[in-house]
């Protein structure tokens, strides 16, 4: 985890303080359940809640009997031997250190994804304002990077939305996915521990039960956690780019805020640069890197390897802890950005009508034209236009202009109903359905 790209609740989830306090009350509330069932005394169980909760773990003491022990479980439970005393050696009867480590680790990925849920609700929240916003600004749309024709603005944010609520729905099944629990013993048959010890230890800690467990929680449910976390990433990403090639300044449509006293560059002062976006582009590559070594973990040997546990240790706080700070900051960038109408238009102007090219060759079509013969007519007068904007920057000629002189289309469409096809309304007319779709409302 660096600093930079942390926040303070999500890091807290993997401090060791969090993890020690997650380990105790697995450990106690197995004993809880192994006194249910007279294994333990039930006055040991009650001094180890009494004495185990209301310590605070000492990290520095743990490290220190972990070198020698050089194992940190065994480690956590002679700390937590000294704390407690004799009753002590009722604590983790039965139990393996992977019912510990993967039971603790599944309670940090259900808090985690409640955070990111939450991240996610207010990134929605921002883009559906945006949206709405700009239902109606009308801008251009662009296929390979080239103008297409025209769409709105609310459009592109009505997109976003319907896609980062299909991240919720995925972070929803993959929280759910997650939510195990493994209190099994050593190779998971529970053959020194009672299965009612993780029933009861699962429902203390919300968890569901592992319903076979080998000695470790099975390793597909993490690849497809961190599968789902890249797949979010993803559409950060997706999102972000749209937000840096309309802030390029031959475009500028779209542009991040930019701050009082905030500079762009150490060497040239008049740069504003899309420095949020850039560096969200890079955390989603992060991001989605977590995922490969997740699906490596799947394949364990027999009944329990380690091989898996480094790489949890580093990918299980860096994914969340990144993609926290993600949504975070995207749901700032839109909140603030800025937004040119009159620069879309201008930009859209730019092409003289060409925008409109699929409406014309369909209107000829419909009047008997065959489509090779109107794709041929349209296409010769848009060549036109497209020459002088190669050689201007601009369009100096017009396409209805064109359109207007060409003896073969006049002889297929009269003025007007070559004018009528110029109308903008015909390419938005339909936004209100498509809000009605994603959001419910229009």
């Amino acid at each position: 985890m660096i600093p930079r790209y942390s926040r303070p609740e999500m890091t807290a989830i993997w401090s060791q303080e969090t993890k020690f306090r997650i380990w105790f009350e697995i450990e106690a509330h197995a004993t809880d359940a192994l006194a249910d069932l007279g294994v333990v005394p039930r006055e040991a169980a009650r001094t180890i809640w009494e004495k185990g909760g209301a310590a605070t773990f000492d990290v520095d003491r743990i490290d220190e009997i972990e070198r020698v022990t050089k194992h940190d479980v065994i480690a956590f439970l002679t700390h937590l031997a000294e704390i407690v005393g004799p009753d002590a050696r009722f604590v983790h009867q039965g139990m393996t250190s992977s019912d510990v480590l993967d039971t603790c680790f599944n309670v940090q990925l259900v808090r985690a994804t409640d955070l990111l849920l939450r991240d996610v609700d207010a990134l929605l929240a921002a883009i559906e304002r945006r949206a709405f916003e700009h239902k109606d600004t009308v801008c251009i749309g662009r296929s390979h990077g080239i103008h297409a024709e025209p769409v709105t603005f609310g459009l592109k944010m009505a997109e976003a939305y319907a896609e980062f609520s299909r991240c919720r729905e995925r972070l929803v099944h993959a929280r759910k996915e997650i939510a195990t629990c493994a209190i099994s013993g050593a190779v998971g048959t529970f053959a020194n521990i009672d299965p009612r010890v993780e029933e009861h230890v699962a429902k203390a800690l919300g968890l569901e039960v592992e319903p076979v467990s080998t000695q470790v929680i099975p390793r597909d449910r993490h690849a497809m956690y961190f599968a789902v976390l890249g797949v979010v990433a993803s559409s950060v990403e997706r999102l972000a780019i749209e937000i840096r090639h309309l802030q390029r300044t031959e475009v500028l449509e779209a542009e991040e805020y930019f701050s009082p006293g905030q500079k762009g560059s150490s060497a040239m002062p008049h740069k504003r640069n899309p420095v949020l976006t850039e560096n969200l582009t890079g955390l989603a590559r992060m991001v989605r890197a977590y995922a490969f070594p997740a699906m490596e973990n799947v394949a364990l040997w027999h009944e329990r390897d380690i091989s898996h546990s480094s790489v949890e240790r580093m990918i299980g706080p860096d994914a969340t802890v990144t993609l926290d700070f993600a949504l975070a900051r995207l749901t700032g960038v839109v909140d603030k950005l800025l937004v040119y109408p009159d620069r879309m238009v201008a930009n859209m102007d730019r092409l003289g009508g060409l925008v409109h090219s699929q409406r014309i060759l369909l209107a000829l079509t419909q009047k008997g034209v065959s489509r090779e013969d109107a794709y041929r007519l349209v296409q010769r007068n848009a060549m036109k236009v497209w020459d002088s904007y190669q050689q201007a920057g601009s369009a100096g000629v017009d396409f209805l202009d064109e359109l207007l002189k060409d003896g073969e289309v006049r002889a297929a469409l009269s003025e007007a109903e070559i004018r009528d096809k110029f109308d903008l309304g015909y390419h938005t007319k339909h936004v209100d359905t498509i809000f009605s779709r994603v959001f419910g409302r229009a």
